[in-house]
């Protein structure tokens, strides 16, 4: 992600993608993702990559004899994913990438090679216990990229068309990290002409002070609005929401009540991400990205410091 600021008092970071890296599996989860990422690519105009990881055609176990037929296969299925993506996404030209292993060993070389700013995944859905979930390849994606993430989710409706994005989201706990996040939120309004409201959520009363949910959101609610710079009112006049309760709860209730067509977060992003609080920003968001009925973009915030 490019950030281009400026020279004018009062200017804000704009963002830019450049390169968009769409990771599928080609399941129907992975079709709507290929809708948003291309909508995207073709908004910003970016560079659209595709990935496919595949098990290995050849492993020590295969006789020698079948290589020929599973190298065959191996192009048939190659070029058979190729016609599908130029039949989905006619007029596009994305650089499909087939590539044998593991999804995030080969998401891990292909970001620093291709310069990637921004990930696209779908999701499957739930467990086999009921439980919704992302996967495990989409949770270590969500968790792991070192570059922002739109995570489709297994309840996010409807593919990206021009102008399908007409309200956008922002939830913070207006700390660094929604910071880092609130360019991505002010761009994309502006890109779609969108409606944006900025949701902040106090979990619990503030000790001593609580007489009424006003008296404890005041000083929130101007902190929320001076997020946005005043530039930006030019074309973004955001709505203010200031709620108390469970924080995972009340982004999804805000998000169904005012029919959001994308969330978008800030999170930091934990040095041991399999051992997180449940009131983590980055674990709120993973339960919002599972449950959402609608796309959430996540922007990590890294301190300044990249893994």
């Amino acid at each position: 992600m490019k950030t281009a600021t400026q020279e004018k008092k009062g200017a804000i970071n704009r963002i830019q993608f450049s390169n968009i890296l769409l990771a599928t599996d080609f399941s129907p989860a992975s079709a709507a993702a290929l809708h948003y990422a291309a909508d995207l690519a073709t908004l910003y105009g970016a560079k659209l990559f595709i990935l496919n990881a595949v098990a290995p055609v050849i492993n020590p176990m295969t006789p020698p004899q079948g290589w020929a037929d599973l190298e065959k296969a191996a192009r048939e299925y190659e070029r058979e994913r190729k016609e599908e993506i130029a039949k989905a996404l006619p007029g596009m030209a994305p650089e499909v990438m087939i590539r044998e292993g593991n999804v995030w060993e080969n998401l891990e070389a292909a970001i620093p090679e291709k310069r990637i700013d921004l990930i696209v995944v779908g999701t499957h859905g739930r467990s086999p216990a009921g439980k919704f979930i992302l996967g495990s390849e989409a949770e270590r994606i969500f968790r792991r990229a070192p570059c922002s993430v739109l995570t489709v989710g297994p309840h996010a409706e409807g593919h990206a068309k021009e102008g399908s994005i007409r309200h956008i989201l922002f939830a913070t706990s207006l700390g660094a990290e929604g910071a880092a996040a609130v360019p991505y939120a002010v761009s994309l309004a502006e890109e779609y002409q969108a409606y944006l409201t900025l949701l902040h959520v106090i979990e619990t009363p503030k000790a001593g002070e609580v007489t009424s949910p006003h008296d404890f959101a005041a000083a929130d609610e101007r902190a929320l609005k001076a997020l946005v710079p005043a530039e930006a009112e030019a074309w973004c006049v955001p709505d203010v929401v200031i709620e108390q309760g469970n924080v995972t709860d009340k982004i999804l209730d805000v998000a169904q009540e005012r029919k959001a067509d994308l969330i978008v977060l800030g999170v930091r992003r934990p040095e041991h991400f399999l051992n997180v609080s449940t009131h983590s920003p980055d674990t709120i968001a993973y339960q919002v990205a599972a449950h959402a009925r609608c796309p959430v973009l996540t922007v990590h915030n890294f301190d300044g410091a990249r893994p």
